[in-house]
């Protein structure tokens, strides 16, 4: 319950600079490549996203779904989430308040990186899969340029009074995410995202942010789509 107090503070505070950068360069990048991700599996079906932040993503998800929900921890994101439309809850990942088998796809990026009880999380995003519904759960990896990256780089500000490694971070290898899926569950393929890129501000340079984008692109359903900073697990629920 304390982490997820922490949790709370933490993305309320960085709820107020959540979209500085979200709309160009790297950060958009990252989402459409989510987007492109979720879209197959989310169009016409019931959807839950888990940690749907300010709702950028669920917006164009929602487009295509026959319906589209989403839940965050933090009040800060709600608020602008369900400013946009959406439809949105307030709760944790590790209780959630739907009932079992309520959605045809359930997807989560960038969450479950930050959730100490990962197991549950995915327990409790299986729990409300339908059986032969999907589960797009993204980790982040330690086989990566970015783990490098952030290794050896300073931790980012999310608010004027707090840095990115304020919260818990945790890092799963491709080999470790096969372990966590539920028996009732199996690996469909993994989708990588940011498998090239050294650092975010790399995309600010003209010519070679344009390449890296497309590269970006190619990577993500190539053979090193398993050394995405950002990997997506397509898992189907049996």
């Amino acid at each position: 319950m304390a982490d997820e107090s922490a949790a709370k503070r933490y993305y309320d505070d960085f709820s107020g600079w959540y979209e500085r950068e979200r709309m160009r360069g790297y950060h958009a990048m990252i989402d459409d490549l989510e987007v492109e991700a979720t879209l197959p599996y989310a169009r016409g079906r019931d959807v839950l996203e888990l940690g749907c932040g300010t709702g950028l993503i669920l917006e164009r998800v929602a487009a295509v779904a026959r319906s589209a929900v989403g839940l965050d921890l933090s009040r800060g994101m709600i608020e602008k989430a369900h400013a946009r439309g959406l439809s949105v809850a307030n709760g944790s990942v590790t209780a959630l308040p739907f009932a079992d088998e309520s959605f045809d796809l359930v997807y989560s990026y960038k969450v479950l990186a930050h959730v100490p009880d990962i197991d549950l999380a995915i327990a409790e995003a299986a729990r409300v899969t339908r059986s032969g519904g999907h589960m797009l759960l993204e980790f982040y990896n330690p086989w990566s340029v970015r783990y490098f990256a952030k290794r050896v780089g300073r931790p980012g500000k999310i608010s004027a009074g707090r840095k990115e490694d304020e919260v818990f971070t945790r890092w799963d290898s491709p080999r470790a995410i096969r372990r966590r899926i539920p028996s009732n569950c199996s690996l469909v393929d993994f989708r990588g995202v940011r498998v090239l890129t050294p650092a975010a501000f790399v995309h600010k340079v003209p010519v070679v942010g344009d390449a890296l984008r497309m590269g970006e692109r190619m990577a993500t359903d190539s053979r090193l789509n398993r050394f995405g900073g950002f990997l997506i697990a397509v898992i189907r629920k049996r």
